[in-house]
């Protein structure tokens, strides 16, 4: 029933860089998804991420108590299987997928997007499928090779975007252009075309904002690399906590100062969605002569930060679906390992997925889809630890959340997957409908055939058991 040593995972991952992959993963498309922030939410995106900070704290504490009691690679999987059944941790698994895996292909688009903005290549069609599959592979050997080079890989991206951002921020704020009259119609969105009606902004806003929980799904991935940690289990939650504060932090920081930089109209070409409309208020404040920093800003601000996001989903999803190898949710063979400690199958699989996921060219499906499912698991998960509060009030708990948050996380990421059903188009819908037949197809092969003949398995503090 247990694993094979020779298949585990390689403890070598310090704290730092944990952190910096779950910071990096929430430090997500910076500047390559500024215009679809900025248009959802108006000049209050500052305000909307000050709030979705918030609004995710609970369920960050929930996750901090759930990966210190049962610290075992599969995150959700593991913690809604343990909570409520296999079906639970099956979904529940399936649906932050949806996200993870989206992320490398919505990476790729983005700095092939800003290659073309940048420097005019063109890269359309079977270009932009090629120059894409060859940074897919490099992300992939990466992810094959030791964790310990993608963790400082992922670290110095990490530090030289925030540093990136946090000047870019100063500029806007000291250009002579900021302007507190730049937040006049201070809750406009982008949504209220959908609506009518002096109601209609208030609903767009509330909409806009839901959607804002798609850059903050990261922190998860704390939990994915448990098993690969050379520090003590309780010092998980300060990379689950600090990665959520110090991206909403410096995402409110950011959004503020450049919201103040330009009229929210002008900036977003009345709310459109299109990309890196940071680089056309640093040119609106300063003209040409900002050029070379335009360039270094395209570096720090799109192509790090889709960096450290992208590495820290293809582990995550690497993770999740070693450890569903592993506990007879999938057959066993993607449970195996390299000589470097690190799942083959799962790597080869994200890879070929991504690829595929290329030819998706809406920037904005892959957003609402992403938040949407986020929000879903995240329910499923409250849930979850409520009822294990329940069951095992005696399981030892190295941090413990309180009962109040458990509550507060589920009635939150409720309301937020409310409002984005409000919000997504029928793009979106068909895809998620299409990425959920296939979970459906998976989930009646194991019901009906697999899991007839093998249970499936999680590590508790009472030691093994099946489910």
């Amino acid at each position: 029933m247990g694993e094979k040593k020779t298949n585990a995972l390689s403890k070598s991952m310090k704290l730092i860089y944990v952190y910096a992959m779950a910071t990096g993963a929430i430090f997500t498309f910076m500047c390559y998804w500024d215009g679809i922030f900025m248009s959802y939410t108006g000049p209050g995106t500052f305000l909307a991420f000050a709030l979705m900070t918030l609004a995710v704290l609970p369920t960050a504490f929930v996750y901090a108590e759930f990966s210190t009691m049962l610290p075992s690679t599969g995150s959700c999987l593991v913690f809604n299987t343990v909570g409520i059944n296999k079906h639970a941790g099956f979904w529940s698994a399936w649906l932050i997928m949806c996200a993870w895996i989206a992320v490398p292909a919505a990476g790729v688009l983005g700095i092939i997007e800003w290659l073309n903005h940048q420097f005019g290549l063109g890269l359309t069609g079977g270009k932009a499928v090629i120059v894409g599959s060859l940074v897919l592979c490099f992300w992939c050997v990466l992810s094959l090779y030791k964790n310990v080079v993608a963790g400082k890989v992922q670290s110095f991206m990490l530090m030289a975007g925030i540093a990136g951002i946090l000047i870019c921020s100063l500029l806007f704020l000291f250009s002579g252009q900021w302007s507190i009259a730049n937040f006049a119609d201070f809750f406009t969105s982008s949504n209220e075309k959908q609506w009518g009606g002096n109601f209609a902004t208030g609903i767009a806003w509330v909409v806009g904002c839901s959607f804002m929980i798609t850059p903050y799904f990261g922190f998860e991935t704390v939990p994915a690399m448990v098993e690969e940690g050379d520090f003590p289990i309780k010092d998980q939650k300060k990379a689950i906590l600090g990665s959520v504060i110090t991206c909403g932090a410096i995402y409110t920081i950011f959004y503020f100062c450049l919201a103040g930089a330009m009229p929210w109209a002008e900036l977003t070409n009345g709310g459109d969605c299109h990309p890196f409309i940071t680089f056309e208020a640093l040119q609106y404040c300063f003209g040409d002569k900002i050029a070379w920093f335009v360039l270094i800003m395209g570096i720090v601000g799109v192509v790090f930060p889709i960096g450290t996001s992208v590495l820290g989903f293809w582990y995550s999803g690497v993770r999740m679906i070693y450890a569903m190898g592993r506990q007879n949710f999938l057959p066993k063979q993607f449970s195996y390992t390299n000589k470097y400690n690190q799942p083959t199958l799962p790597n080869i699989l994200i890879l070929v997925v991504s690829i595929g996921f290329i030819a998706m060219q809406s920037i904005t499906a892959f957003f609402d889809l992403m938040a949407f499912a986020c929000a879903l698991c995240y329910v499923i998960t409250s849930i979850s630890s409520l009822v294990l509060l329940k069951k095992h009030p005696e399981w030892e708990r190295p941090y413990k959340c309180a009962t109040g948050l458990k509550i507060a996380s589920l009635i939150t990421m409720a309301i937020i997957a409310f409002f984005c059903t409000i919000g997504i188009g029928k793009a979106t819908w068909l895809g998620f409908a299409g990425y959920m037949g296939v979970g459906l197809i998976l989930w009646l092969y194991m019901i009906l055939i697999k899991w007839k003949h093998e249970k499936v398995w999680m590590k508790t503090p009472d030691g093994d058991k099946e489910y």
